[in-house]
């Protein structure tokens, strides 16, 4: 069984896919794929809500930085010289000599990015307390109200709304609200 471990790999920002692209596309043409085992995009899913519905997107959590897997023993030279020597790659965190990352780091890393695919997503924008929203759904539809109070565990707002020029609470899911412009 070989060591497995996860190594850090900077490169300019917003061009992590590509690369990614690339070096999959190199470890597979020089057949390094078994030293090279993983590339990884640390990304996490969220969501915001546009024109009323929820958008989901996927927002990098380190942007900058790809998380490449590979055997320790047999993770040199040439493999790092390919890998650090392409476009856009600024090098690995070492250097010309790779420091691999401490597995809890690595499992932290992965884990944000496992839980977010399976557990729920991250609201972008959150709520603010004395912000004015408007109402996109429910009876309450159109409305505009002021937040007096944000639950992100339950992801319920308190609005007040003015209803023949009364204030009225009214409580509402975070995906019944849009942030005003």
């Amino acid at each position: 069984m070989a060591d497995k471990r996860w190594y850090s790999l900077r490169v300019i920002s917003g061009k992590e896919k590509k690369i990614k692209e690339r070096i999959d596309l190199d470890v597979e043409r020089s057949g390094w794929s078994d030293i090279v085992t993983q590339v990884v995009v640390p990304t996490e899913k969220v969501y915001k809500i546009r024109g009323g519905k929820k958008v989901i997107t996927e927002r990098n959590i380190l942007p900058g930085y790809l998380l490449v897997e590979a055997d320790a023993e047999n993770f040199s030279g040439e493999i790092i010289q390919a890998i650090s020597g392409m476009t856009n790659v600024i090098n690995f965190l070492g250097g010309t000599n790779p420091i691999p990352m401490r597995q809890s780091e690595a499992n932290r890393m992965l884990g944000k990015v496992d839980e977010s695919n399976v557990t729920q997503e991250v609201m972008i924008e959150p709520f603010l307390e004395g912000e004015t929203v408007k109402i996109i759904d429910g009876p309450f539809n159109d409305f505009v109200g002021d937040v007096i109070e944000v639950n992100e565990e339950k992801r319920k707002l308190k609005v007040v709304v003015k209803i023949f020029g009364r204030g009225t609470e009214v409580e509402l899911n975070f995906v019944q609200v849009e942030k005003q412009q």
